[in-house]
């Protein structure tokens, strides 16, 4: 990541997940016109988000580290390797680049280039399912980093079709993406007003997976370097 600049990793950060959220809308806009049967519109929203996030990991997660979700930016943050400014231009560049990928899907589509979502997704369960869709995702990240970084697209990929099916929210596990959702009234969309219980959910869910994670993966010997090295 150091190779690039700045302004190439925001712009890096705003493509990336202008093409997740088009892939996400575009996707469901699809499935719902060709077909009625609500499992079948799932699954083609389904294949090609885990598709596409294969592919925008493996060729922009050199540049800036394919995080393209605020949440994996707050956790590498707290871990000290992205500072405080650059996180809150991730940020901005992640959530931009969410409401230019719902435009962006709309218009392929000839629909408004924003119409608000009248979807309902509130509630504990689908708070809940936030929390452990976020928690899965960044748990994956992390172990997937410290055992086998190249596999990382692919485990990414992988997790988040499985979680569309396991978790009661279809694991959205990006507040960006959220955000982006909330402005297309088609079937990935969530009304503008659920989304503080999504977004606090998945934040949740990403700190806790930090604080596990760095317990569940610190091995035996460094944490017995960590002891000698008290006083």
């Amino acid at each position: 990541m150091s190779e690039f600049d700045l302004p190439r990793r925001l712009a890096a950060e705003a493509l990336g997940t202008a093409l997740l959220v088009a892939t996400v809308v575009g996707s469901g806009i699809m499935a719902e016109t060709l077909t009625k049967d609500i499992a079948l519109a799932l699954l083609g929203n389904t294949l090609p988000t885990g598709a596409i996030l294969v592919v925008l990991i493996t060729i922009l997660g050199p540049i800036s580290g394919a995080h393209f979700n605020p949440a994996v930016s707050l956790v590498f943050a707290l871990k000290g390797e992205l500072t405080p400014r650059d996180a809150l231009g991730y940020v901005f560049a992640q959530v931009a680049g969410g409401i230019a990928g719902t435009m962006v899907a709309h218009a392929m589509f000839a629909l408004p280039l924003i119409d608000a979502s009248l979807k309902m997704r509130t509630g504990g369960a689908q708070w809940l399912a936030e929390g452990v869709a976020a928690f899965g995702l960044l748990a994956t990240i992390l172990a997937g980093i410290r055992f086998n970084r190249t596999a990382v697209p692919w485990l990414v990929g992988l997790y988040i079709t499985a979680a569309y099916w396991f978790t009661a929210s279809t694991s959205f596990a990006n507040p960006a993406v959220a955000i982006a959702r909330s402005m297309t009234n088609t079937f990935s969309g969530i009304r503008p007003a659920d989304l503080p219980g999504f977004i606090a959910a998945e934040l949740c869910g990403a700190v806790v997976a930090l604080i596990f994670m760095n317990w569940l993966l610190r091995g035996a010997g460094e944490a017995g370097k960590k002891r000698e090295a008290r006083p």
